[in-house]
């Protein structure tokens, strides 16, 4: 028997594909207006939404589905991460057409199914409807203890400049996918960082529990547009020190700098701490990576040190409204 292609059996279908069993602190979800959220006892909610937009975010004919599925989902998590929160249930607002609703959707919903599984954030509700071009705009519900947020505001002139994991990678995967006929498959780290990232969850919760970051953010748009967000709400400036950045070793060394630089979508955690703290960073957190690469400083301008000439950093990493 076929399946119907009418919207009610579209959202039935999601619903089936991402229940779970679990209840958490939702007590009513999928089915009804709305879902009911609980934040636990002296918790504080965290709320952020992300779009994924064909032709912006990915390429229908190059991006796998279940790699849609699961970076839409990544992504928005990564903000819950910057703040050192816990990820607890997200709302999918879903648009395709309906040629779409077979095996691209079944595949869609698997990478779906296995992000919301891995960063334990379950499916509370959302909405579909038809368009031309596949829009997906997710939104997540995190949870964090009462004041141990960490925010972008907190840098203070001194701080040390940490970011975890490699920086760049993402965006050569995003070349490499480029230059592949059909579907990309993730056959290194830098295809595996574009198609598949992880998230920095339990770091960005360990160093706001241990109070270590005095500021932090995700790198979502490249270091160079992120780092003065992070300064800007600061009111501080930065140096950064380019022989230290992690760079990728898949790309060429004349291109490694500019990617880490620049490259957007690594999803890494970018965070200011305090000199009297440095000692209790390690060189790595379960795995990743943790590379000092620079300092807060109290003038309002930030630079970049390379064979000891320094420069103005200036922004070159993903802006949608910027002329490409």
């Amino acid at each position: 028997m076929r399946e119907k292609h009418d919207e009610n059996a579209l959202v039935k279908r999601i619903e089936r594909e991402l229940r779970c069993s679990q209840r958490d602190s939702l007590t009513l979800a999928l089915g009804d207006d709305g879902a009911l959220w609980n934040a636990k006892q002296g918790h504080e909610i965290i709320l952020t939404c992300d779009w994924f937009l064909e032709g912006s975010h990915f390429l229908r004919a190059k991006h796998p589905p279940d790699s849609v599925g699961w970076k839409c989902l990544a992504r928005a998590v990564s903000d819950i991460a910057a703040m050192g929160g816990a990820p607890r249930c997200f709302l999918l607002s879903l648009a395709l057409p309906s040629t779409l609703t077979g095996e691209w959707l079944q595949q869609f919903l698997g990478g779906l199914r296995r992000a919301s599984r891995t960063l334990r954030c379950r499916l509370a509700g959302g909405d579909t409807t038809r368009q031309e071009k596949v829009l997906i705009c997710v939104t997540v519900v995190g949870e964090v203890r009462k004041g141990s947020a960490a925010l972008r505001s907190g840098a203070r002139p001194g701080d040390i400049l940490f970011v975890s994991g490699t920086l760049g990678e993402a965006d050569l995967g995003l070349r490499q996918l480029r230059k592949q006929r059909g579907f990309a498959r993730a056959t290194n780290a830098a295809l595996r960082k574009h198609l598949y990232p992880r998230p920095r969850v339990v770091l960005g919760q360990w160093l706001a529990q241990n109070r270590l970051a005095t500021a932090m953010m995700d790198l979502s748009d490249g270091l160079s547009t992120d780092l003065p967000r992070l300064c800007a709400a600061s009111g501080v400036g930065a140096t950064i020190c380019v022989a230290s950045l992690p760079s990728t070793p898949l790309a060429k060394p004349a291109d490694a700098a500019n990617l880490a630089l620049h490259g957007g979508d690594d999803y890494e955690l970018l965070f200011a701490v305090s000199p009297s703290k440095r000692h209790r960073v390690p060189r790595q957190f379960h795995g990743v990576k943790l590379t000092d690469i620079g300092t807060i400083a109290a003038e309002r301008k930030i630079v970049h040190t390379e064979k000891e000439k320094t420069s103005p950093l200036i922004s070159r990493g993903w802006d949608p409204f910027r002329a490409r």
